[in-house]
């Protein structure tokens, strides 16, 4: 009598915890010679955006987008509609990979935007914003590519002064925003072996998208 009460009180309080689910998420840098800033991944439910195409973006992204700073961006695991946000361990070379374990508690926390700074740019991230892991199941697993987008902050000069990346080594951060303000599809590099004499890029510097590679899986 007393060892069934035992399991009787032991799955009332099963019954009443969250629900976790458990994955893994590798992301891998498919350029030729731009290292991706810390790879940033937030976990949340569907009421919110890390950015909308066509839109200005927010403070935070744009730091990121402009100088690999992710820290305003982990902030965001503050918010209530935000159950995590991660940071990579260091930049991410070209060809190179990081696998990251992501637990969820909410059964409203279904979705993941992950966002990083292609650091030999202006403002060039690889980014997807709410990907739905309401499909897998168990054991499952999916692949996707992610963009190059152009943040909208700041103009692509490519200058010596306005790349951050080990191939100029110029300002990060700017409030200023002197280009569209918007995020949209990056047109690309140019660098100075396509013309652009003031560019401080070299043809290894170009890309073409997609500019990265996620897989999720869920682990249970």
């Amino acid at each position: 009598m007393f060892r069934l009460s035992l399991v009787g009180i032991t799955a009332l309080l099963l019954a009443g915890c969250p629900l976790q689910k458990e994955y893994t998420v590798t992301v891998e840098n498919l350029t030729d010679a731009q290292p991706m800033s810390p790879v940033t991944l937030v976990t949340h439910r569907k009421n919110f955006d890390l950015f909308e195409v066509g839109q200005p973006v927010s403070v935070a992204l744009e730091k990121l987008a402009e100088s690999g700073d992710n820290s305003d961006v982990l902030t965001y695991k503050k918010q209530r509609s935000v159950e995590d946000a991660v940071s990579g361990k260091a930049p991410l070379g070209p060809g190179a990979s990081e696998t990251f374990t992501l637990q969820l508690g909410n059964q409203k926390t279904r979705f993941l935007s992950v966002a990083s700074m292609l650091v030999n740019t202006n403002d060039a991230l690889v980014a997807q914003s709410g990907i739905d892991l309401r499909k897998l199941k168990p054991g499952q697993s999916m692949t996707i590519t992610l963009p190059v987008w152009d943040a909208g902050t700041e103009a692509n000069s490519e200058s010596q002064g306005s790349v951050p990346g080990p191939a100029a080594g110029g300002e990060g951060f700017n409030a200023d925003r002197d280009d569209a303000n918007r995020i949209r599809i990056h047109p690309g590099v140019l660098s100075q072996d396509e013309g652009l004499s003031s560019s401080a890029l070299s043809y290894r510097h170009r890309f073409l998208n997609p500019g990265a590679k996620i897989t999720i899986k869920r682990v249970w």
